[in-house]
């Protein structure tokens, strides 16, 4: 029995993972592609981004794969390979905070996945916006430096001259790696797909430790604060809030994510922030028989919970019509 390829994509916080994972189910393909998501907070807002596919998606929430619920994506992929479903491929979209080191470990030391699936290649999405501010953490550094293939993603929003810095900067960091430039990871899947570029030799160079047992320990001061809400939300105040929010604490706000329930809107607001960046674009129309459910997720260091949860509560329609 052919193993089945396997592609992990990773990339700090914001970098742009999801919408590379979109435009790979999107593409086309005959393949059949079991998918597995996983998010750091407890509200999964990445796996509602995801486009319909016909292909098989696991979310795994309220941790990382390198950590806390590594247990579950082991069995979440071997559960997956005992279903008698069609696979041709895996492809594991991991947090933004997680380190490579012990999903590849994973691979390599659990007798079914390393029976059954190959590693093909760790695709790291970049933010050329943001990477300078993100190497401050281990997480990001980690996730270059096992990079099979470096995404400079963002590159519309930077110089010539600030791409090459960044560029000569991820090659000092991960001298194998392949670079490439790319908008909304528009990339051409065969520079990413079945490129069989994961060799362990050139990881145990970088971490001779790497099949060794160890546990994977995150900064203490990064949390996440997940909130739902059923009531709808007035736009205008919200915008200002968060206007507000991202001036006050952008620099320790590294990820901001929501899909939110406007007053009188048809469809579905999909938010995104990273550090001082907003966007946010309409998504799917609400359908009859869905609640009307705001959700939304902030990572950062030092976060005020009580401040957060009071601050979206403010936004909410309600307590504006009832103050007009």
């Amino acid at each position: 029995m052919s193993k089945l390829k396997t592609t992990i994509l990773t990339g700090f916080l914001g970098a742009g993972k999801t919408t590379l994972l979109n435009r790979i189910l999107s593409s086309g393909s005959s393949e059949h592609i079991a998918v597995i998501v996983n998010e750091y907070g407890e509200v999964g807002i990445d796996g509602q981004l995801v486009v319909q596919t016909k292909d098989e998606i696991v979310e795994l929430n309220n941790g990382c794969i390198c950590c806390t619920v590594r247990d579950d994506l082991i069995a979440a992929i071997r559960s997956l390979l005992a279903s008698g479903r069609p696979i041709d491929r895996f492809i594991i979209e991991t947090s933004g905070l997680a380190d490579p080191a012990p999903v590849i470990q994973s691979f390599i030391l659990d007798e079914v996945l390393s029976a059954r699936l190959e590693l093909d290649a760790i695709v790291t999405v970049v933010d050329a916006r943001h990477i300078s501010r993100q190497l401050s953490q281990e997480e990001a550094v980690e996730q270059i430096s096992f990079a099979d293939v470096l995404l400079l993603n963002k590159i519309d929003l930077e110089d010539e001259y600030r791409l090459i810095e960044i560029e000569r900067d991820l090659t000092k960091r991960n001298p194998l790696a392949r670079i490439i430039r790319t908008s909304s990871c528009d990339v051409e899947l065969a520079d990413i797909l079945g490129i069989g570029a994961f060799d362990l030799k050139n990881i145990l160079a970088i971490d001779p430790n790497i099949l060794d047992e160890h546990d994977h320990e995150h900064d203490q001061t990064i949390g996440c604060v997940a909130i739902r809400d059923y009531e709808a939300l007035d736009p205008a105040a919200l915008n200002g809030w968060l206007t507000r929010l991202v001036q006050e604490i952008g620099t320790d706000l590294f990820r901001m994510k929501g899909v939110l329930n406007f007053a009188g809107e048809a469809r579905r607001y999909v938010l995104h922030g990273v550090h001082m960046t907003l966007e946010g674009r309409p998504g799917k129309i609400w359908q009859p028989s869905e609640a009307r459910l705001s959700e939304m997720v902030f990572i950062g260091r030092n976060l005020d919970e009580g401040g957060l949860r009071e601050g979206f509560r403010s936004c909410l329609a309600k307590r504006h019509a009832l103050a007009s």
